[in-house]
């Protein structure tokens, strides 16, 4: 039976390429979810005001989403983008006298 709008594959190699696109899909979604966790993790110690925190939270995220982008589950722009946004804003919270 076909799920999730899946088609029925036929041939052994159609069968094996569903089997390494599902897990894939689970790789690149695990992937992905860890950047947003770590990604509010940064926008947590921006609201703080914690430059320190955010300043480190940071560089983890950062690492992450260049790991993501050289294996392209997120597309180089998109982390390019992605990471000068909180660059900035990280930046800006450090600059701003306290």
């Amino acid at each position: 039976p076909t799920f999730f709008g899946e088609t029925m594959a036929h041939t052994a190699s159609a069968k094996k390429r569903n089997r390494q696109s599902k897990r894939r899909n689970l790789t690149n979604r695990s992937v992905k979810h860890e950047i947003k966790t770590q990604m509010r993790k940064v926008l947590v110690a921006l609201a703080a005001k914690d430059a320190a925190a955010a300043s480190r939270e940071f560089s983890l995220v950062a690492k992450k989403i260049d790991k993501a982008a050289a294996r392209r589950i997120l597309h180089p722009n998109a982390a390019a983008r992605t990471k000068s946004r909180l660059a900035t804003r990280v930046a800006g919270l450090q600059t701003t006298p306290s």
